[in-house]
């Protein structure tokens, strides 16, 4: 196994980490600027619904990108956005493509209320270390990653007013060195 494979997974989450879309508007955080995006998905879910399709409001720091690659990880897409997340949020991150986690065509909730993400999550990770940011993360899916996952993982919960923040990539950065000190 290379070191590259054996490096940890950060599972990123768009909306709440990348994109801190519960800030007050027209305030956002320090660093992060406002992009104009039309995901084709979500202009055809606006339109079947009826309603207008208007361009989403999606904060962005580029500085992030670069400090992702950064960490220690090997980065995968955990988000809503699907693979349109390679095309929209990657780019002007400065982002590689990166590969992504897909959800079911139809998202059904949960009966016993999980994250519909977190299965999906377990299964792409196939046992190897991962992080996972995400603004929806609690004890429930914790305790269904402690029972279903063989490996180490960190479940970090990202404010969706702020984004990723310092104490978030210290967070990030310090499991990362935990992780290669295991190898």
């Amino acid at each position: 196994m290379t070191e590259e494979t054996r490096r940890p997974l950060l599972m990123l989450d768009v909306d709440c980490p990348l994109n801190p879309f519960a800030a007050r508007w027209p305030r956002r955080p320090r660093g992060y600027r406002t992009h104009r995006m039309l995901p084709p998905s979500y202009a055809a879910r606006r339109e079947a619904a009826g309603r207008d399709v208007r361009p989403l409001r999606v904060r962005l720091n580029a500085a992030h990108g670069k400090r992702l690659l950064g960490l220690g990880y090997d980065l995968v897409w955990a988000t809503t956005w699907a693979a349109e997340a390679n095309e929209y949020i990657g780019p002007p991150l400065g982002l590689p493509r990166l590969p992504v986690v897909e959800w079911p065509e139809k998202i059904v909730p949960e009966l016993d209320g999980l994250l519909f993400k977190t299965r999906h999550v377990v299964e792409w990770a196939a046992g190897r270390p991962f992080a996972w940011v995400d603004d929806a993360l609690t004890a429930r899916e914790r305790r269904f990653v402690g029972a279903h996952h063989p490996g180490p993982a960190l479940l970090h919960h990202v404010d969706a007013r702020f984004g990723l923040r310092e104490d978030d990539f210290a967070t990030l950065a310090r499991w990362a060195r935990e992780q290669a000190q295991q190898r």
